[in-house]
């Protein structure tokens, strides 16, 4: 049940970053965004997401798992309730915002709650394998939901759809996990909290702003360079000033953990792009309703549920490096054949093959670095470790998308604004993100080498048989079976006993006299 509970919540946070893309068209029309505001409703999620989760992780350490992830469920179910009743553009990316508030609180707590419950082997590699599954299967479901409850509801239900599922993942919460904390005091960085927060902030809002106004801009660059001299901040406060450090840099110094979050940060760049750019192409370039395209990405999330499923055991034959490496080289192939989209391209090999190319393999990459990420780290780091896994996967998501969104929308602003020329931008992101995710896998260098095993012993029966021939030669020698047992190393065997000495051969005649013997005759 505390795995049903998890995976509920982690199905309900990760949902909500796709599930608005595919309603964003019906959100346009009735609240009356502008083309640059519209983004900001994916936009304002993901960057709350992704500024409060090192937060989150601290207070699940030291509040307990149970209350940070009821205290998120709460928040992110009312934050649902006003985003579904909003009149307005603006109170629309304000309740987005909170409900990645809540998000970032409680998801850090789903795999936290994992770690503590199932030790470190197979089973919480099982665990962690569902974990997984269910959390790229909300990415992926969430466009196919979205295009559902827009078409034959409202695009409202795709926030108000919350609210039913929130309250009784909080009543099962409250009926199944444990009350208990692992922190032994309430004590939270603060100071760390608001740097991190307004850096990570400062910086993804500064990268969105690239695509109205350019790299160049003084509304990049200001925010930019704010994010960037606010996390400097930040680690000066983690150095020096912080008792309780939000993020101690001492967790840096495992390569599974720094090794991991490089990783993941390149796989959320490409990821995140995915979803927006296939969904963008189905509904203003070929003319598809929300429904339609909805329902498109049910072969996406097919793939990706199969292949996080079957990442132990393609980890337990390679190891956790080789599968990261695997999954990465999949999914930069998916892209790349994704790059070659053109508006006549056929529904199956234009969107749904290679979309399941790219979707098997990020959903190959779940399931390792997370295992990278969580194996070692001390009880009471698993939810930090947690969330500063998901806040590089939201940073690389937002970054990344800003980014190919700007380098898409500029190339088609070179070719004209003809659906061929919105593919051919389309097509230029799908194929800068093929290069992110083979510059992921040459990161996977980062990540530790898998264990050397040491050889195996021979098996019983064989080595029996074995040990037994060789007491029989020693025998047929003059040996004994002692001295056979003294040069190998192993007891004898109940099948093989030891054979008794039979009638010695006399040894051949020395050319030169025994040294025994000369000394007798010289002293007789």
């Amino acid at each position: 049940m505390k795995l049903l509970v998890t995976c509920a919540a982690q199905f309900l946070v990760v949902l909500d970053v796709s599930i608005v893309n595919v309603a964003l068209p019906a959100m346009r029309d009735d609240l009356g965004f502008g083309p640059s505001g519209l983004e900001w409703v994916v936009n304002a999620y993901a960057l709350a997401f992704a500024g409060f989760l090192l937060l989150g992780g601290r207070v699940a350490d030291l509040f307990g798992r149970r209350r940070a992830l009821i205290a998120g469920l709460a928040l992110f179910a009312g934050a649902s309730l006003a985003g579904g009743l909003a009149t307005a553009p603006w109170a629309l990316v304000a309740a987005r915002s909170v409900q990645g508030l809540g998000g970032a609180l409680l998801m850090p707590a789903t795999l936290a709650i994992l770690t503590a419950t199932y030790a470190e082997g197979p089973a919480r590699a099982r665990a962690v394998a569902i974990w997984s599954a269910v959390g790229a299967a909300g990415g992926a479901a969430g466009s196919v939901f979205g295009g559902l409850l827009t078409d034959l509801l409202s695009w409202r239900w795709t926030l108000l759809i919350n609210v039913p599922i929130g309250a009784a993942v909080i009543v099962a919460a409250l009926l199944v996990l444990d009350p208990g904390r692992d922190g032994g005091g309430r004590r939270l960085d603060v100071l760390g909290a608001v740097t991190a927060t307004a850096g990570l902030t400062s910086l993804a809002y500064g990268v969105t702003q690239t695509r109205e106004h350019g790299w160049g801009s003084v509304p990049t660059l200001v925010p930019v360079a704010a994010g960037v001299l606010l996390l400097v901040v930040f680690v000066a406060v983690q150095r020096w000033v912080a008792r309780e450090p939000l993020m101690p840099l001492r967790l840096f110094r495992s390569r599974s953990v720094s090794g991991a979050n490089v990783v993941i940060l390149l796989t959320g760049g490409a990821g995140f792009a995915m979803w927006y750019f296939v969904s963008l192409y189905l509904q203003n370039v070929r003319g598809y309703g929300a429904l339609e395209a909805g329902l498109a990405f049910l072969p996406h999330t097919l793939a990706i549920i199969a292949a996080a499923r079957a990442a132990p055991r393609v980890m337990a034959r390679l190891g956790i490096r080789s599968t990261v490496v695997l999954g990465s080289l999949v999914a930069a192939a998916g892209f790349f054949w994704q790059s070659r989209l053109t508006v006549d391209s056929g529904l199956v090999t234009g969107i749904l093959l290679p979309g399941m190319v790219m979707t098997a393999g990020i959903g190959l990459t779940f399931t390792p670095l997370a295992a990278a990420a969580t194996t070692g780290a001390a009880r009471g780091d698993s939810g930090l470790v947690s969330g500063l896994l998901n806040s590089s996967r939201q940073i690389g998501g937002s970054v990344g998308l800003a980014a190919l969104a700007t380098i898409a929308a500029a190339h088609t602003q070179d070719l004209g604004t003809s659906g061929a020329d919105v593919t051919a931008g389309y097509g230029r992101a799908f194929l800068i993100g093929s290069i992110l995710l083979l510059v992921a896998a040459a990161a996977t260098v980062l990540l530790p080498p898998p264990p050397r095993t040491p050889p195996k012993a021979p098996a019983p029966g064989r080595a029996s048989w074995i040990i037994g021939g060789l007491r029989r030669a020693q025998t047929a020698t003059g040996g004994t079976g002692r001295k056979a047992t003294y040069n190998t190393g192993m007891r004898p065997s109940a099948r093989h006993p030891r054979t008794p000495p039979g009638p010695r051969l006399a040894p051949p005649r020395s050319r030169r006299p025994a040294l025994a013997e000369t000394a007798r005759a010289g002293a007789a």
